[in-house]
């Protein structure tokens, strides 16, 4: 993933955006970041990667710098992470399914 490219794609919030909410409001908690524009308020799929970067940047921040070799280094593909979720949602029922040409 590059800084900015979307991790909550509910609401279209960057990796960057996030790490710095983090840094800046020196966030604790992953639910704190439900201020960050609503990250993690939507569909719940970024949830997991909003944890685990609250951990990363609390312990590990990244030099201002080096964000983006930082980043790659520690978040998944990012046609991998949309499949994830377009995956997810559907299997929650929150994705509209391909139509039937037939109809």
């Amino acid at each position: 993933m590059k800084p900015d490219d979307e991790l909550c794609l509910c609401f279209h919030i960057s990796w960057r955006k996030v790490i710095n909410y983090i840094r800046v409001h020196r966030i604790q908690r992953p639910s704190q970041l439900a201020e960050c524009g609503g990250a993690g308020t939507g569909c719940g799929w970024c949830r997991k990667q909003l944890e685990r970067l609250t951990h990363l940047v609390t312990e590990v921040p990244p030099p201002s710098d080096e964000v983006e070799q930082w980043l790659a280094d520690r978040s998944p593909n990012k046609e991998i992470y949309a499949q994830g979720r377009s995956k997810y949602r559907q299997e929650l029922g929150l994705e509209d399914r391909p139509s039937d040409p037939s109809h």
